[in-house]
């Protein structure tokens, strides 16, 4: 992409994609994007330094939600942003 962004698909698991995106990343920041499914996974193994959350006012329909199936999370809000269609939340793991 322009700017230098580099996207990776890796489908054989998280801790396989997390090795992969730290040993790309040679030392920088990572982020993980995806779906209710690959967040929770990553709450669940422990695995987030940060998550952001994008909220907006429309339902896309049935699916897996933030949160299902994960144990209880212990987590402080670092910010929040508004804008007219969209909230940005930042949290992160209280340890």
């Amino acid at each position: 992409m322009k700017g230098g962004t580099t996207f990776f698909f890796v489908t054989d698991g998280i801790h396989a994609a997390l090795e992969a995106a730290q040993t790309a990343a040679a030392g920088q920041d990572i982020s993980v994007a995806g779906g209710a499914g690959t967040v929770n996974q990553f709450l669940i193994a422990g695995l987030l330094d940060e998550l952001r959350l994008h909220i907006t006012p429309c339902i896309l329909g049935a699916g897996e939600r933030v949160f299902d199936g994960v144990p209880a999370q212990r987590l402080e809000r670092v910010s929040v942003r508004a804008a007219s269609r969209v909230t940005h939340v930042t949290y992160r793991p209280v340890r």
